[in-house]
């Protein structure tokens, strides 16, 4: 494989580059608009001929498809929205993500864009890696499982938690490489400081590909410094896979071949200039789940200027913020609709704000409770709001404090981003 895992594609020369994504971005929005009755209704809507995007320039005529828009089909016209290009028989795995939406996955699915992001970031073939992401309904785990199996590493599915059985996998099976938050890595590490590891000897940890949350400097410097630890990050969505990886230059995320990425201002969709900040949205060149200008909702914006390793495709700048209502917490994505039907079930709450705070290099994660007038039951209400939330976004809470009625203002939203990045 060398420096690259796709050669061709990720070396290509401009004019190579530029026909190769006017074709796919033409094939891709004919063939969406033929088998994916959401995306027909989408551009129908719009009065948009499928067969006048001939490329590029042409995408900004289609109206950005929002996340909203998506949830909101699955719950019209279960399970998959209309969304889905292929017959359900041809599904493989069908993954659960928070809305509810469900992720389908082809039977032939190869992970071949995700095998690059994770190869791009540092990962080889021989490596043993451990995934630290839920094998549970979301798709991270078993993502990750079929993209590493596919640049032949090999794969030790560890999951989430359990700090101590995880060092102990470290130390026994001799894990080179690493897969999860930031934070889980910290927490990790210092677990096998704990139990007398020798970083070296004992833990031969490698390298750490990095996702879920945002990574501050100074974490990064202390997995290279302290513990010798090569970092890459990757981004992507549940729905859309890994579609964007840090090569070793640290220069920004190479953009996966297999999309074509735009960055627009939030509410129009129109494109913004090179380095500014906007709304990353993608177009999927899939056969099952093809999706035309789908808005993620994360800030980011375009690097500048060629990348020292080699690859020439576009590179996205960090991830700066989100758009709207939803936050990523520990790798995971709450919605404030979430927050308010977690707490609109349990009774004698009169409204709740949970709280997003960075303590200790870990999202920390805080219910504020206005109670109802008159007697109250705060175990009860303790106890169902944790339960309701952790069924609707899959997260633990670390705290639920109470206050009496009328202490919040009116008009305060029930899902507040306090966290201070370094």
């Amino acid at each position: 494989m060398g420096l690259y895992f796709d050669h061709t594609l990720e070396t290509l020369a401009p004019d190579q580059r530029k026909d190769y994504f006017q074709r796919k971005i033409r094939e891709t929005v004919v063939y969406a608009y033929r088998h994916s009755p959401f995306v027909k209704k989408h551009l129908d809507h719009a009065g948009i001929d499928p067969n006048s995007i001939k490329g590029p320039e042409d995408l900004p005529s289609i109206p950005v498809i929002k996340k909203e828009q998506v949830r909101e089909a699955h719950r019209l016209c279960p399970p998959f929205g209309e969304i889905l290009a292929v017959p359900p028989e041809e599904l493989g795995r069908i993954y659960m993500s928070p809305g509810p939406i469900y992720d389908p996955e082809h039977k032939e699915e190869k992970r071949l864009k995700e095998a690059k992001a994770l190869f791009g970031a540092g990962l080889r073939p021989g490596d043993r890696v451990v995934v630290t992401f839920s094998f549970h309904l979301v798709p991270a785990g078993l993502l990750f499982d079929t993209a590493l199996r596919e640049m032949a590493a090999t794969v030790v599915p560890s999951g989430v938690g359990n700090t101590e059985l995880q060092a102990t996998l470290l130390k026994d099976l001799h894990v080179t490489g690493y897969i999860g938050t930031a934070s889980f890595l910290l927490n990790l590490l210092g677990r096998c400081k704990e139990l007398g590891y020798v970083f070296g000897k004992d833990i031969v940890l490698k390298r750490a590909v990095l996702t879920g949350e945002k990574v501050p400097d100074s974490m990064r410097e202390s997995f290279e410094r302290d513990y010798g630890l090569e970092t890459g990050q990757v981004y992507g969505t549940a729905d859309l896979g890994l579609f964007a990886y840090e090569c070793g230059e640290h220069k920004g995320m190479h953009v996966c071949e297999e999309v074509f990425l735009e960055i627009v201002e939030p509410k129009s969709g129109i494109p913004v200039a090179p380095g500014e900040v906007g709304e990353i949205v993608v177009t999927y060149f899939d056969k099952t789940l093809p999706m035309v200008r789908y808005g993620t909702g994360d800030l980011s914006f375009m690097e500048t200027g060629p990348c020292p390793c080699g690859g020439t495709s576009p590179r996205l700048g960090g991830i700066v913020g989100r758009v709207g209502d939803s936050f990523k917490v520990r790798g995971m994505f709450i919605h404030e609709p979430q927050v308010r039907q977690a707490a609109e079930k349990v009774q004698g709450v009169h409204k709740a704000i949970l709280v997003i705070e960075r303590i200790n290099n870990r999202d920390h994660l805080t219910f504020k409770v206005e109670l109802e007038e008159g007697p109250v039951d705060k175990k009860s209400v303790r106890e169902d709001l944790e339960r309701n939330f952790r069924d609707l976004c899959r997260l633990k809470t670390d705290d639920v404090q109470f206050y009496k009625k009328g202490t919040f203002g009116k008009g305060e939203k029930s899902l507040s981003d306090e966290r201070k990045w370094e």
